[in-house]
Formats: structure tokens, sequence, C-alpha cells
């Protein structure tokens, strides 16, 4: 499945006369659309300032016509009331609390004049310093389960993530159950770490730099208890 960005705030989709609105992950504060980094994930809660207001109405839910005009303190999902925090020196960046986020919250970044920078062709690998894995969707939120610090080790698991192979059309075997979710977030010198997707079930594992691809069953030396 290939991951595209979302330019526009939502999409109508038609289900006889009735109108669903699919709504993207987005906050609108001070005049600007903040849209989440869905391949990103907070390094560390130290980087979360001060609180800079509060979210005015949630739009999920809520809305049911398309020409409905998104406003300040408008969100897609957050409830009214939730607190809106600024990132220490990311002027373009805004973070909420998320108990199933990686370290607590949820980051959005400005997209005008912005590029979306997190897909994986955008990550420095020379600049990666620290490796976690967590076990994704878990009851209590993403679970770490690994920590990869010597460089080593993280570019051999860097060399695993680049030379998986492309299957657009490759689907999980379900015979035995749902498939096991883990998240990779690679760490820089920059507050928003790399995150991405990857996929056991039971027999082969996947992920989506762009669309699915194979990876080496060596990966599991990295993911305990597989």
């Amino acid at each position: 499945m290939k991951i595209w960005m979302k330019l526009s705030l939502l999409v109508i989709l038609l289900a006889g006369c009735q109108k669903v609105i699919d709504w993207v992950d987005f906050i609108k504060w001070n005049g600007k659309n903040y849209y989440v980094i869905f391949s990103g994930a907070l390094a560390d809660d130290q980087y979360v300032g001060n609180q800079i207001g509060t979210v005015k109405f949630k739009v999920a839910d809520n809305v049911t016509s398309s020409s409905y005009k998104i406003k300040d303190g408008d969100a897609a999902f957050h409830e009214k009331g939730t607190n809106i925090y600024a990132l220490e020196g990311q002027e373009d960046m805004i973070a909420v609390k998320d108990e199933q986020a990686i370290n607590g919250y949820r980051v959005y970044y400005e997209n005008e004049g912005n590029d979306y920078k997190w897909h994986f062709k955008d990550l420095p690998s020379d600049e990666v310093k620290k490796v976690e894995i967590y076990e994704a969707y878990a009851t209590e939120g993403s679970k770490r389960i690994n920590e990869i610090t010597k460089n080593e080790d993280i570019q051999s698991l860097l060399d695993l993530l680049k030379n998986s192979q492309e299957d657009a059309n490759f689907q999980p075997n379900i015979d035995n159950g749902d498939p096991s979710f883990y998240e990779i977030v690679l760490h820089t010198n920059e507050p928003i770490a790399y995150k991405y997707v990857v996929q056991f079930d039971g027999v082969t594992y996947t992920w989506a730099p762009w669309d699915t691809e194979i990876l080496s069953d060596e990966i599991k030396q990295f993911i305990p208890n597989n």
C-alpha cells in the first residue's frame, strides 16, 4: 500500500446518498494547519515546551457537512480542552499528550512551506545514534522491547531495512490470527525520531517505506521473543 501525504483536510467518500467525512489527523492553531507526523516520534519529552492553548472543537463525529470551514482551535480527533504544547526550538511544530504514543506525545508539523521530511528516503542514516524497538498497539500503548546503541548493530539493522525487497502485492498470512506489529524508532540528534512499522505474520516480516517490502528473517535478531 502506498503511503501518500494527504494535502487536503478531508476526503469525501460517497456511499449511496450518504456522505462520510474521513478526516486527516490535523490541528488548526494560530491560523496555521498542523498535520500529524505519522512516521516520526518525539525523541524525548524534554523537548516539550509550554502549553500554548487548548483544542476548542473536535470535528470528527461532530461535523457531517463537507462545507464546514475549519477554524482556529479545531482538531480532527482530539477532544475539546486537550492541551496544546510548543516544542522547544521548533517553531513549526506542536504536540498534544497521547498515552498511546511513544514518549507520551503526538507531534504535528505546520505544512505551509514545509515539506514532509520523515520518509525513510530522508533519513540521514550516518547520523543514527540509537534505535529503539517497540511492540506496537499494545493495550497500554507502545511497549519498548529493545534498545540498540552499538554502532555496528545499528548499521546492521539499517542494512536490513535498506536491502528489503519490494512486493506491493504481498498479503499477510492470517491463518493463525492477526499479524504482530512493531515500531522501529531511529534516533538522530533531532527532537523527532524516524519511526516505521514492521509487521510479522508468523512467517514473513514486512514494512512499508513506500510500497510494502519484504524484510530478511535476520531482522528477528533485533526483535525479542520472535
